[in-house]
């Protein structure tokens, strides 16, 4: 098939932003679509198989117009445009997310939703009262939570933020640590402080904690208390157990919304136990009321380097399950050969 051209002009102060450094986005478009791409006085020339030509054309202008919103193109965005058109022929998609800013951090930051994943996610819990957001590391499960409950709280839909996780080692003994109660808690609660930090400021927390209207606890707090009128999230809830997420899920009270995330790949519990996020989500999908939102490897928004690397270890979850099948095949075959 014969090649085409295809040409885009870029004003030159969006010139680097869409190009990247030493044209490092336009080299890995290049690679994404198997085309040439040459960029020179303000336009870019396009060649190669038509299709892919009119591919890569939609990756730079869905770039372009994120650019001249304000927004510092990263190597997330494109691989993001990339996956869009590989997937469903649109890079334009990632235009629809650039819309909608849930919060802005300390520095003016703005917080939105980068992948189509995050905002069915966030779409889930505007949209139910309680919403399980399940995905691997770095697809901001936690931080999109946290954006939407300041946000409720600050806007007065809710009076309290209560965020929560399991207090359990990851896969370290960590012995007697030093200090009262809340020292030797808060390390395993570093994450949620973290976030509210970047989000509300480490003052307006600190005010707001003094006065209990925000409370950062170990699950282990729950226990016995009706939760109403707060925002709740349960964090790193692949490391609860059944009965902990039960007693979890019944504290909600009136005027409440609960976020629960977990990765169910990261699982510290002992061998053996069940989780109690795979159980509720056995037992709670399609109860009125309760969204399951999944995300993928796709949605993560880290460095592209954790997207390889969570890529590589689904790669090698597969590979293992499926030589377990054909172990378990061939044992009952064996059998079946060898009757007693």
């Amino acid at each position: 098939m014969m090649a085409t051209e295809q040409i885009i002009d870029i004003p030159m102060e969006h010139e680097r932003n869409v190009a990247g450094q030493f044209d490092a986005y336009i080299r890995k478009i290049e690679r994404a679509f198997h085309v040439t791409v040459v960029d020179r006085d303000s336009s870019i020339k396009i060649i190669g198989e038509p299709m892919q030509a009119g591919r890569a054309k939609d990756v730079f202008e869905s770039l372009l117009k994120l650019s001249e919103r304000g927004n510092v193109i990263t190597e997330q965005n494109v691989d993001y445009a990339i996956s869009l058109t590989l997937s469903d022929g649109s890079g334009s998609n990632i235009l629809n997310l650039d819309d909608e800013i849930l919060a802005r951090t300390i520095l003016g930051k703005p917080v939105k939703p980068k992948t189509m994943g995050q905002k069915a996610y966030v779409d889930a819990i505007r949209s139910h009262m309680v919403t399980f957001g399940i995905g691997p590391a770095g697809t901001g499960k936690t931080y999109l939570a946290m954006a939407m409950a300041i946000t409720a709280f600050r806007m007065q839909e809710v009076q309290r933020i209560i965020l929560t996780r399991p207090a359990i080692e990851a896969g370290e003994k960590l012995g007697f640590l030093p200090g009262d109660l809340q020292s030797k808690v808060d390390p395993y609660l570093r994450p949620l402080y973290d976030a509210l930090y970047q989000i509300m400021g480490a003052e307006q927390y600190l005010a707001n904690a003094e006065k209990g209207l925000i409370e950062v606890a170990p699950l282990a707090y729950m226990r016995g208390r009706t939760l109403d009128n707060a925002y709740i999230i349960l964090d790193e809830a692949q490391n609860t157990t059944p009965a902990q997420m039960k007693m979890f899920l019944t504290r909600i009270g009136f005027g409440s919304h609960v976020i629960v995330t977990g990765d169910l790949t990261q699982k510290d519990l002992e061998e053996g136990r069940q989780s109690g996020l795979e159980d509720a989500m056995r037992i709670l999908r399609g109860v009125d009321g309760i969204a399951f939102s999944e995300l993928s490897s796709l949605d993560v928004v880290r460095h592209p380097l954790v997207q390889r690397i969570v890529n590589a270890y689904e790669k090698d979850d597969e590979e293992r399950k499926e030589k377990h099948k054909l172990r378990k095949a061939f044992g009952k075959k064996h059998e079946r050969g060898n009757p007693v």
